[in-house]
């Protein structure tokens, strides 16, 4: 498997009783190791796993089968070493944004000044752009104003490891970009490890540094690890400008249309080593073709 073991998920199984009996197994025997300070994106249909993956990492649920490492060490429980994001803020409604923040940093450091976690509080209120609005209460912010709170919550702990449940998913589209816009720039300048549940094929391709294709339920399985071929230091709006962008992206949506529901047919049993998930590197995926364009006086002639 790649990576340093940092992070390394090896061979969990999920199951649940069935109602009227028996027992339906999520997914099985699912192996990924992350590196210190990767961007990961997992992308896979509902229903196929994806985020109880992502609450076994947080300690808030655990594998049938199998353990995850962060750091040399099993997770068995929550951990304030493991900062989750979940779809919705979950702020508490009766404290402002410094004291939403302040919580989670005494929380971790309960021998600290209470000058020491307001000044700790404060340079992640500053780092997600919230300065001047430390006295609001939730009620007084918009959507992407908590969630920036909550961003800055989790980063204000400083964990081993950011967990993101579809955070921007409840936005609309201009404030989601600028919150991506502003977790890719905060983790590119604190070296931040994250792993992200999303089903926004453009949101994978911008923030992550790899990307988990997940096949569909029940036993669901890792499929395929694509390396994103972008740059590191990518922007917005440059994004659909680069040479491979259209391939990696039209790759992952062909396996979201077709190949997620397909996959275990064509590789059989016992034809796949989950061990070793295939990695797909950036020259193994094809630019799609460019049509010659139509000349202008053609163009014209079909609008008559």
């Amino acid at each position: 498997m790649p990576g340093d073991g940092f992070i390394s998920i090896e061979g969990i199984t999920k199951r649940f009783a069935a109602p009227g009996g028996g027992v339906t197994t999520v997914f099985e025997d699912l192996w990924l190791a992350m590196r210190r300070g990767e961007f990961v994106c997992i992308i896979g249909h509902s229903g196929c796993g994806k985020t109880t993956v992502l609450n076994i990492l947080a300690g808030l649920d655990t594998p049938s089968q199998g353990a995850v490492i962060v750091d040399n060490q099993a997770i068995e429980g929550p951990s304030l070493d493991r900062a989750v994001i979940f779809q919705s803020h979950a702020l508490l409604p009766w404290r402002s944004v410094m004291g939403n923040v302040a919580y989670a940093v005494a929380s971790k450091w309960r021998r600290r000044s209470h000058a020491d976690i307001a000044a700790q509080a404060q340079k992640f209120i500053d780092l997600v752009g919230l300065s001047g609005a430390e006295a609001k209460r939730p009620a007084e912010l918009s959507g992407g104003m908590k969630q920036r709170v909550g961003i800055a919550r989790a980063l204000s702990i400083e964990p081993k490891i950011m967990l993101m449940d579809e955070p921007f998913s409840a936005l609309d589209a201009l404030t989601r970009g600028t919150l991506q816009d502003e977790v890719r720039r905060i983790c590119l300048e604190t070296g931040q490890t994250v792993f992200m549940i999303t089903h926004d094929v453009d949101e994978a391709i911008y923030l992550a540094d790899r990307i988990v294709l997940m096949t569909n339920g029940p036993g669901a399985l890792f499929a395929e690890i694509v390396e994103n071929p972008l740059p590191k230091h990518r922007g917005r709006n440059d994004l659909h400008k680069h040479p491979r962008y259209y391939g990696v992206r039209n790759h992952i949506i062909d396996f979201l249309v077709a190949r997620s529901k397909t996959f275990a047919e064509e590789i059989g049993p016992g034809g796949f080593d989950r061990r070793n998930v295939p990695l797909v590197r950036p020259g193994a995926i094809e630019p799609p073709r460019v049509a010659a364009e139509t000349p202008p006086a053609r163009v014209a002639a079909a609008a008559r």
